[in-house]
């Protein structure tokens, strides 16, 4: 196991920093997090030792005993997934980035729930770029004010922006989603934010993704292998 997990790491390190090149990226400027939602422990040591550093989940109650479990490794944790209320303690106190803010009651609860002895939440507003009602995050239109609330809690940094749009196989469909985010990113950058982080991108659509400028790509089945559920 822990010999092909290596090996698809390194396949996908390198697909990575070949789309850097192709794509005229500043080399190491996209950063690889590795999905470990449903994955075993032995996978995810597997995955650190072989250098892997920044993981992501979707279920706190799935990811704390995790998060615990590893405690004594140098890795840092991302929440990715849907957050319910009663869970934003939890994540507000054991991750250190949250990608997936949409409301505003959300953001809040974090605000409140994150330590004093931690450093400031690091969080990136999810985007609904497809309009699709089975998926989470706000609407283009809604993002300028939504931004500058959110800007405001003290135990919160605002980073930038995610969005996982519709699913497509066709190259350039994707590039075109992917564009639309990154116009509003540089657009809200000029208007005083300071916006570094693009997340976007995962197994299906990363190459797309780094075309155009995502600086974090979410890769878990590329990794991993398929999930046995």
């Amino acid at each position: 196991m822990s010999e092909k997990i290596k090996e698809r790491l390194i396949r996908v390190r390198d697909n990575v920093r070949a789309a850097e090149e192709r794509y005229k990226r500043v080399p190491g400027s996209v950063q690889l997090l590795a999905v470990s939602k449903k994955r075993s422990l032995e996978k995810i040591r597997s995955a650190i030792r072989c250098g892997q550093k920044h993981f992501a989940e979707s279920q706190a109650q799935e990811a704390v005993p995790k998060i615990k479990a590893l405690k004594d490794k140098d890795i840092i944790w991302h929440f990715i997934g849907p957050i319910q209320s009663n869970k934003a303690k939890l994540i507000a106190q054991y991750f250190s980035w949250v990608h997936s803010i949409d409301r505003y009651k959300i953001a809040q609860f974090l605000n409140d729930y994150r330590i004093d002895n931690l450093p400031p939440l690091d969080i990136c507003i999810q985007i609904n770029i497809s309009g699709e009602a089975s998926k989470s995050g706000i609407t283009l239109k809604e993002l300028p004010a939504f931004a500058h609330g959110i800007v405001k809690f003290p135990n919160l940094r605002l980073r930038g922006l995610m969005a996982v749009p519709a699913f497509t196989q066709n190259f350039s469909m994707q590039r075109r989603a992917f564009r639309k985010i990154y116009r509003i990113f540089r657009k809200l950058n000029k208007q005083g934010f300071s916006f570094d982080t693009l997340s976007l991108g995962m197994s299906s659509d990363f190459e797309a993704a780094i075309a155009e400028g995502s600086t974090m790509v979410r890769i878990g089945t590329a990794i991993f292998g398929e999930r046995v559920c």
